[in-house]
């Protein structure tokens, strides 16, 4: 697919310095590389961006990502706490690009560092499709599988147990409606559209499937041992 002339795309990919559940989480070891490394390869070798910029607060990520060949045009210097949404930080870092550097994208594509397995092939499929279905706002998707949904069950303080869906527990899984889990893998947006709204996830946004491997967010040491246990047997986790 040929992209359209003169249609400027953005990588970013946010990278704060503070996490919690895993302490140094986008720059530690994972399979041989700092996590982050991952992620600004695939986007470099996808071939379709204009720059791939981290937005860190800490000057540890962005050395290692300058090594592996982003851009960090700035120290970020709003949108580090506990409370700020991923939509905030990318659209404080197209605004700062905007007026720091009389930079401007028609495209953005958020990359989430703590996603080691989504690749260059996925992201060129995923903007591929944004770009042939005409949309606004995309959001990356994995399709539940085993771990099915319409089973869940909540427990309170008193280990009361209540069926989510209580309906559902008298059907077979091959009778139920197949349900997706956005992932942060990979979102794409119009640029003027997402400063507008302010969050990706508006009225009219998709949702484009990933493989689960390539889905995979790494929140905790838990997500961590799962993500190496399909970068290590990868030949053998076969894309449905």
């Amino acid at each position: 697919m040929v992209m359209p002339d003169k249609t400027k795309i953005v990588a970013i990919i946010p990278a704060r310095g503070g996490s919690k559940r895993i302490p140094h989480k986008n720059i530690i070891d994972f399979c041989g590389k700092p996590m982050i490394a991952w992620t600004i390869e695939a986007a470099i070798n996808s071939g379709l961006f204009d720059k791939v910029i981290v937005s860190t607060d800490d000057m540890n990520i962005a050395e290692v990502a300058e090594k592996y060949g982003a851009t960090v045009p700035f120290l970020r210097d709003h949108h580090n706490d506990d409370y700020s949404t991923v939509s905030d930080v990318t659209i404080y870092v197209l605004k700062e690009l905007k007026k720091r550097l009389n930079l401007q994208y028609d495209i953005v594509v958020q990359l989430m560092a703590n996603c080691p397995l989504r690749n260059a092939v996925d992201i060129r499929n995923s903007i591929y499709n944004f770009v042939e279905k005409k949309s606004s706002f995309q959001i990356s998707c994995f399709k539940f599988g085993w771990m099915n949904p319409w089973w869940a069950h909540s427990i309170d303080e008193q280990q009361i147990v209540t069926p989510l869906f209580p309906k559902a527990l008298k059907s077979r899984s091959q009778d139920l409606p197949n349900l997706y889990c956005p992932t942060g893998a990979i979102w794409i947006a119009l640029v003027n559209k997402l400063i507008k709204t302010g969050s990706f996830y508006e009225n009219l946004y998709n949702l484009f499937q990933l493989p689960l491997q390539s889905s995979i967010d790494i929140d905790d040491y838990d997500d961590l041992e799962m993500a190496k246990f399909f970068f290590n047997n990868k030949d053998r986790c076969v894309n449905k």
